[in-house]
């Protein structure tokens, strides 16, 4: 969420920057903030009225004198004036209650736009539209080579007996899927395996809860204006299926002050994750890539403001420590300003190399969302006692998506036969060194 105060005394700039997303378009902002200024000043007008009746009717050792409504009043009051002064307290009152309540709708409708504007992009963000005006930072490892034409994974899986997507639709729905066998161990298996990676880096293990408040869900960004792409439960209790860690744990310090002394403060936490997909129909129907419940591991960061471009580089090499420990082919991705996320000020995907299907995927987003996510939920810090609270900046990044890791696995270590080998760095949480 954008400071109120500074998009009024900013706005070329804000509009500049937001426009680099796309178009945008701030005149209601700028209507209802000026009018926001014209009530203020109405406001002042009236309560220095209401203040000087008060003073005129109230008892006085010393006698004063007010002007009111363009008329001049002097103690002592005859019983005339007196009359005067109290209906004219009960109009001031009446105007007053009648400008408090339009300045309350106005305020509303700005903090409504607020809410509902994305972030602002990092100035080192690249220009561009969309996905593919994204800039390759780096390529680490090489493309696996095969003697024979690699399969998909949704194919490996089924072969073996160990993906079923049937049965799955029959239980849930399209998009969801059951995992068997040695498939359901190698996703448990990454789970654990992260992190422990992620704790020896220095990150604390938190399991939150799987269900979070609407407060939580407004506080890394996900409400207002993704609220249809969310699972919600009805009645009085409302609550939301966690579309991500992200969202439990950066909430952990909603409304707090931290102790500077004590950041960075670095999280890893493992939770299913759902999201209905919606706007995605036809993309990615096969396979596990884009389901409605999946699992990550994630990597949420609570830094100083001047330290954060160094915390956010530093995630993204822990995420792609995963990728390296596992052999996996990937490269670094900065976004182009057109196609960041809507709290992110900076992102770094890692893109996994899929042999099956000849192309890179997603498997995790770096985000640096400065101090968006914080304005909006409260998360303060400061050094001292005395000094003023700032707002801190947060970080978070897949470390990694575990289904797309699978995924990443049966294609990247797919044999002749069909059989899977298993990644060394996996074989000692699997028990086994291969899947056939």
């Amino acid at each position: 969420m954008h400071d109120l105060k500074y998009v009024a005394q900013n706005f070329d700039e804000v509009t500049r920057r937001l426009c680099r997303r796309g178009k945008v378009d701030l005149g209601a902002f700028n209507e209802l903030f000026a009018r926001r200024r014209e009530v203020n000043l109405k406001l002042e007008k009236v309560r220095a009225e209401a203040a000087a009746v008060g003073q005129l009717l109230a008892p006085s050792k010393t006698p004063v004198s007010r002007e009111v409504d363009g008329k001049l009043y002097a103690q002592p009051l005859d019983d005339a004036q007196k009359t005067e002064l109290r209906a004219l307290s009960k109009s001031i009152k009446d105007a007053q209650k009648s400008l408090d309540a339009e300045l309350a709708d106005i305020e509303g409708a700005l903090g409504d736009i607020l809410m509902r504007l994305p972030n602002l992009p990092h100035e080192s963000v690249p220009d561009g539209t969309s996905d593919a005006d994204n800039v390759v930072l780096r390529a680490v490892g090489q493309k696996p080579k095969f003697d024979f034409t690699p399969k998909s994974h949704w194919e490996l899986g089924e072969a073996l007996g160990l993906l079923d997507f049937e049965r799955a639709a029959k239980v849930a729905g399209a998009r969801f899927a059951v995992y068997k066998g040695l498939l359901a161990r190698l996703e448990r298996a990454l789970i654990a395996f992260m992190l422990d990676v992620h704790t020896s880096r220095g990150y604390t293990e938190v399991l939150p809860p799987f269900l979070v408040n609407r407060a939580s869900m407004t506080g890394t960004g996900q409400l207002p204006k993704f609220e249809e792409d969310s699972y919600r439960t009805e009645g009085e209790d409302e609550l939301f299926l966690a579309p991500t860690a992200e969202v439990p744990v950066t909430n952990l310090h909603r409304d707090e002050i931290l102790d500077g002394a004590s950041l960075p403060i670095r999280y890893c936490a493992y939770t299913p994750c759902f999201r209905r997909e919606a706007g995605s129909y036809g993309k990615d129907t096969r396979g596990l890539i884009r389901q409605h419940q999946f699992q990550k591991v994630e990597l949420v960061k609570f830094t100083r403001p001047e330290d954060s471009e160094a915390e956010h580089e530093a995630l993204t090499r822990d995420a792609e420590e995963i990728l390296q420990r596992l052999g996996l082919h990937y490269r670094v991705v900065a976004l182009c300003a057109g196609d960041l996320g809507f709290s992110a000020a900076k992102c770094h995907d890692l893109e996994v190399w899929l042999p099956g299907q000849a192309t890179y995927r997603e498997i995790s987003s770096c985000s640096n969302f400065e101090d968006f996510q914080a304005r909006r939920a409260s998360i303060r810090f400061r050094q001292t006692p005395k000094e003023k609270p700032r707002f801190v900046h947060t970080i978070n990044g897949s470390g990694l998506a575990v289904g797309r890791t699978v995924v990443a696995i049966l294609e990247n270590y797919q044999r002749a036969d069909g059989s899977i080998a298993i990644p060394e760095a996996l074989r000692p949480y699997m028990g086994v060194d291969e899947i056939r």
